[in-house]
């Protein structure tokens, strides 16, 4: 069980360290008002909530098929609610930022939760062919 937290551990650590090289090549092409001062921040936000949601929805497949779903369903939706509460309270705390922080945050967004879904997916895949989802 703990190789399938150290694999996704690893695999999201290469993946972040990929979005990075893009991010800093990005940088380097785009002008400074196109760039968010916290995306280094966010290479750490969403790593994290990624490797939770990943961990909760692994313990939860050992369990019944309906309970995954559930749980998977629920992930999504208190994620979607967790971003949505972070991105207006930066939009109202940091209105000059807004359009960098917003495109940038909904490109992580979406970037990690294909990530996610993927590893999940494939989880799910094993589980099911060795009978035990």
């Amino acid at each position: 069980m703990k190789s399938i937290y150290l694999s996704f551990l690893k695999k999201i650590i290469i993946f972040t360290i990929i979005l990075g090289i893009i991010a800093a090549t990005l940088s380097f092409i785009l002008p400074k008002p196109f760039l968010t001062p916290f995306l280094p921040l966010l290479f750490l936000f969403f790593p994290v909530i990624t490797f939770s949601t990943f961990s909760i929805l692994v313990k939860s497949a050992d369990k019944k098929f309906i309970r995954f779903l559930n749980y998977f369903l629920l992930t999504i939706i208190l994620k979607l609610f967790l971003f949505i509460g972070i991105l207006i309270a930066y939009l109202i705390l940091n209105k000059p930022d807004a359009i960098p922080f917003t495109l940038t945050f909904f490109i992580l967004y979406l970037c990690y939760t294909v990530f996610e879904v993927i590893q999940i997916i494939s989880y799910s895949n094993v589980k099911w062919q060795n009978g035990k989802l």
